[in-house]
């Protein structure tokens, strides 16, 4: 049946023998003359490019982009030396004469400041015609990647066109969910992987996301990246793109890394006897890796300076507060991503999730800063009006020595200086705002809970969502900070990177090997205190009696559980993305469960808390309530009140549905019926009852104006919240187990401590 998970999978750790599952064996079917697209052996580049063509707009733009970027890099390289060697800057600056007869007027022309070219090649040092070098064999291989991905994305260009039959043009207008659709049905067609007849989204999901799945369960369970106690900072956690791309190289796609392939773990990752042969061999990588950085650092480094001057000299002329806008940090894209989560599916997230995080960071202001920051702007102000006064009055002051600077400093002053002074109609609601947040974002740590008034939550939070600037000067240090860290912090965890990938993979038919966590089985690694819901899935420990409840058939190690619900709302977020996948029994049990659970929370009179003052009641004003103050589906409430006001004036116009701007970068299907009835959003808007005393609307209106898009969001916010709510009432229902010392050494229990969650408690860090 399409879409069923392939539940033959192997895992590794357990067996030491030298019988070991091979990897993937291709075998060409007898089947004649094979279609164009039979038998792709190397699946994961294929489908990773599939949707690499379809997120980047086709074939047209990709190229474009690629050799434009090649074009970017000459460009840089030249005009630097251009300005290092070219330029005559004593005669620009007017600190010596101009030792030329022509020039009468005594005006400077670009001619006179500019040294003729022979002169530039003679005042080129050792060290410029180095970096040259190098630039030109960096730029050689750049070209060559160029032309080569040419060939492949005309081959992809070609299977959209063709097999997929999707045109270029209409790129803009399907979305994932469809391309993902008709892959399936191609392989029906043409087998392109011959290992199964039939293809699961679930399956081209691993093939996109393997090695990515690796990295956020290495981020889930604190084995990356390294964390710094910073004096007078705290503890800082560093993950930059340089950081990241090396250990990308050394971890998965790099010559020494532990893949065979793309697809199949070096057989000696899966024996307990090699964990320290491994081990030693891994460091040794690493070493040697960080010593290349090492050498490449000054180069590495003038190009980080270059690049960033170039990209954000002009954006900071204009927009000098464009310095203090904040934005989602590498950590935290990895940290809130779930597992099998495509990248367009995470930007969607914290896209809706930016407003209310950006509002709950600026509720936090310092009264001394702000009282400082009113006299720097008052007087910065006043000599800025001054100098523009005199301006506008005459053109000449502007040739004054320095005061143009002067006019350009004094304003970024006044930008930088006015972000540090809060709102007036500023409301402290600290709460309810991270409420908002978690509804879209799905993960932050269990105990922030009612302490997100806090200056610890909010300096924690700061590692998930930073200024632009810390970004920027994060990216500039890399070069110094990288090598650094893969010699004194990645190298003492080769042992347990091994063990990580020896206990955390699993074949899986048809597949390869993938992380164990990616498969989103409860069963293996989901935790207890998030999944506690009913006789169907677990147990039935929620709000029954003690007596009644029935202990869990089977209990995961604590060290094979994923940190905060990971499993639980990544298996959620799948079954809303992919309304079609069949997940096993299991799985589906707990979805089920969860849906239903929720729900009948809210149609009875038991309140899911949404902070520790408010609670919903009612059906309705709860229902309300909570979207109101979560954030979730804020524009299609607004819609509806539109267009009931619009049904009583006489005007019979629906509302607009508020898309994305291209159809390509939404999270699931656009329009499913089914789906909008079936989901636990659709269960809701299809309650005559609870749409009438929502929306202020009939159920016929509600389903058919309703945004799909906007209600899957709210589905899987509400059941995100409903998940934590459920986790909160286990935690304090164990809380006095948990806390006791006895308990943490001994380990008599699996669950009877919490264990740290990955962003540690202000306790932790004191």
């Amino acid at each position: 049946m399409m879409g069923t998970f392939e539940a033959s999978y192997q895992q590794f750790g357990t067996d030491d023998s030298e019988d070991t599952p091979q990897g993937m064996i291709h075998i060409v079917p007898d089947c004649g003359k094979a279609a164009k697209w039979n038998h792709i052996e190397d699946l994961d580049s294929f489908f990773t490019r599939v949707y690499k063509y379809h997120q980047r707009h086709g074939f047209v733009c990709m190229m474009l982009q690629e050799i434009l970027e090649l074009f970017q890099f000459i460009f840089v390289v030249i005009f630097s030396m251009f300005l290092f060697n070219c330029v005559d800057y004593p005669v620009l600056f007017k600190d010596q004469p101009l030792n030329s007869t022509s020039n009468a007027g005594g005006k400077l022309t670009i001619s006179d400041v500019i040294y003729p070219a022979d002169v530039c090649l003679n005042r080129m040092t050792g060290l410029n015609w180095s970096v040259i070098a190098v630039a030109i064999v960096f730029w050689i291989l750049r070209a060559i990647k160029v032309l080569y991905h040419a060939f492949q994305y005309w081959d992809v260009k070609a299977f959209f066109n063709t097999a997929l039959k999707i045109n270029d043009c209409d790129l803009d207008n399907v979305t994932w969910h469809e391309v993902q659709r008709r892959l399936c049905e191609v392989q029906l067609e043409q087998q392109i992987c011959i290992h199964k007849r039939e293809l699961s989204q679930l399956d081209i999901y691993h093939r996109i996301l393997r090695f990515k799945n690796y990295m956020v369960a290495m981020v889930n369970k604190s084995l990356l990246p390294p964390r710094f106690k910073v004096p007078f900072f705290g503890e800082v956690v560093y993950l930059s793109h340089g950081l990241k791309y090396n250990i990308e190289l050394l971890l998965f796609w790099g010559p020494w890394s532990p893949f065979e392939n793309n697809w199949h773990l070096k057989e000696d990752y899966k024996k307990v006897s090699k964990r320290q042969e491994l081990a030693s061999l891994l460091s040794k990588h690493i070493l040697y890796v960080a010593v290349v950085n090492l050498v490449l650092c000054p180069l590495i480094l003038l190009w980080q300076i270059l690049y960033s001057f170039f990209n954000y000299a002009e954006v900071l002329k204009r927009e000098p507060g464009s310095l203090g806008v904040r934005c989602w940090s590498l950590y935290g894209r990895l940290y809130l991503r779930h597992f099998n989560e495509l990248d367009h599916e995470l930007n969607t997230r914290l896209n809706r999730a930016y407003r209310p995080a950006t509002k709950y960071m600026n509720i936090f202001t310092s009264p001394v800063m702000t009282v400082l920051a009113k006299n720097v702007v008052f007087v910065s102000g006043a000599c800025l009006a001054v100098l523009l006064v005199l301006s506008v009055y005459d053109e000449d002051v502007l040739t004054v020595e320095h005061v143009l600077t002067t006019i350009t400093i004094l304003g970024a002053v006044v930008a930088c200086f006015r972000a540090l002074i809060p709102d007036e109609h500023l409301v402290w609601w600290p709460e309810h705002l991270m409420n908002a947040v978690l509804a879209h974002v799905h993960y932050l740590p269990s105990h922030w809970r009612g302490h997100a008034h806090t200056q610890s939550v909010r300096n924690e939070f700061t590692q998930l969502f930073q200024y632009k600037a810390t970004y920027l000067l994060g990216e500039m240090i890399s070069p110094i900070v990288t090598p650094l860290v893969l010699i004194f912090y990645l190298r003492s965890r080769a042992l347990d990177l091994v063990d990580f990938y020896r206990s955390f993979t699993v074949q899986v038919a048809g597949v390869g090997d993938v992380c164990s966590f990616a498969q989103m089985d409860v069963r293996t690694h989901g935790d207890p205190t998030w999944n506690q819901l009913g006789p169907t899935t677990w147990s039935s420990v929620g709000d029954a009696p003690p007596e009644q409840q029935q202990p869990p058939p089977v209990v995961p190690p604590p060290y094979a559980q994923a940190e905060e619900g990971k499993t639980e709302l990544s298996l959620i977020h799948f079954t809303l993305t992919n309304p079609e996948w069949n997940p096993p029994n299991e799985c589906e049990g707990f979805v089920n469960e969860v849906k239903e659970q929720a729900k009948r929370q809210l149609f009875q009179d038991i309140p899911i808390t949404v902070s520790d003052d408010q609670s919903l009641g009612s059906v309705a004003a709860g229902m309300s309530t909570l979207l109101a103050r979560m954030g979730v589906l804020e524009s299609s409430l607004h819609q509806a009140s539109r267009f009931q006001n619009n049904a009583a004036l006489g005007i019979s116009q629906p509302p607009p549905l508020h898309h994305a701007a291209h159809a390509s970068r939404t999270e699931g299907p656009i329009l499913d019926r089914h789906y909008l009835h079936g989901g636990f959003a659709g269960g809701i808007l299809g309650a005559p009852s609870l749409g009438a005393s929502v929306f202020g609307l009939n159920e016929p209106t509600i389903l058919g104006t309703a945004d799909p898009i906007e209600t899957t969001a709210m589905d899987m916010s509400i059941n995100a919240l409903y998940l934590h709510q459920l986790h909160q009432r286990a935690v304090q229902r164990r809380g006095g187990e948990r806390s006791t010392t006895t308990a943490r050494a001994a380990g008599s229990s699996a669950y009877s401590h919490e264990r740290l969650p990955l962003l540690r408690s202000p306790n932790h860090l004191s």
